[in-house]
């Protein structure tokens, strides 16, 4: 009964928690916990919270996430003298800032962009480390690698933001700082700075990406959910073993879009949708500057833009 919970239902069935598949890697000694429900949860989906697991890998990342979020957090009490009123009323506008242009790409003194870089070192290592993680992960279970590389997408974004782009232009100036409205702040400055992001033709391509990929999700979710009386919600079993709620859903898409969608084909659509946004993106952020200095001039060359 577990497994046809979803947000109609009016009684949540619990059991013992479902531990998962066992390997001859043992993977299930590996893991931290027993598992357990949380209600809430299972309004919307699966009530089950756990078991983890953590592995090598995990654990590498998780320290060097942590020792990331100390040093934000401590250089943000420390411009506000550890005050926690002052903290809690500047949250927003507070900031850990990279070293200005005049040290390029070398090491600065701790209050002047020291501290960013060592912060930037450890949330570099603990992305990599969660990545390989997942990659690991999903050798040991047997699966394909389609996690992994849309997780690499996002990094290849990430790290054009705050490392190869900094490294063209060099200077570490270039980078995001770290804080809320400074960071909004960083994206509005980045854009006035290379004449405009709008006429960067892989932004748009990004945003285009980013809109079809929300639209395709939600296409995609709002059509299972709709066929979840028959069972839709249990897609690998409908791959295999064509039934009411998968061909009720083939037969929507194809009488109001016009085309088939398959159980499989519709994952691989908003698979490569996703990936693309970030993709994208971070071919546009990468360019501008050691390519592009204003992209409204060169959109104007390119036939893009109007001519003044």
């Amino acid at each position: 009964m577990a497994e046809y919970q979803n947000i109609f239902t009016q009684v949540q069935v619990e059991g013992p928690p479902d531990m998962g598949l066992d390997n001859a890697n043992n993977l299930a000694a590996s893991r931290t916990g027993a598992g357990g429900y949380w209600k809430l949860l299972g309004w919307f989906g699966n009530a089950q919270i756990g078991p983890v697991f953590l592995g090598h890998w995990g654990l590498i990342s998780v320290i060097s996430f942590s020792l990331w979020f100390f040093l934000v957090g401590i250089s943000f009490w420390i411009q506000v003298d550890f005050s926690p009123a002052l903290f809690f009323r500047d949250l927003f506008y507070l900031s850990l800032e990279p070293p200005g242009p005049e040290y390029g790409l070398g090491f600065a003194p701790l209050m002047e962009g020291g501290l960013w870089l060592i912060a930037s070192f450890f949330l570099l290592i603990s992305v990599i480390t969660w990545w390989i993680r997942t990659y690991v992960r999903a050798e040991e279970l047997g699966m394909g690698k389609q996690v992994c590389w849309a997780f690499a997408s996002a990094i290849w974004l990430f790290l054009t933001l705050g490392l190869f782009q900094p490294m063209l232009m060099g200077t570490w100036s270039e980078a995001v700082p770290y804080g809320i409205f400074p960071h909004l702040d960083w994206t509005n400055n980045f854009s006035i700075k290379y004449g405009n992001l709008y006429y960067n033709p892989f932004h748009a391509l990004s945003i285009a990406f980013l809109y079809g990929a929300a639209l395709l999700f939600a296409m995609h979710g709002a059509t299972i959910l709709a066929v979840s009386r028959f069972g839709g919600d249990r897609e690998l079993e409908q791959i295999v073993d064509r039934g009411t709620a998968a061909e009720r859903a083939a037969l929507f898409w194809r009488w109001t879009m016009g085309f088939n969608a398959t159980m499989e084909g519709i994952h691989r659509w908003a698979w490569w949708m996703a990936v693309m946004v970030t993709l994208t993106g971070g071919i546009g952020i990468v360019l501008s500057g050691p390519v592009v200095d204003n992209w409204y001039v060169w959109a104007q060359e390119h036939n893009f833009a109007p001519a003044d």
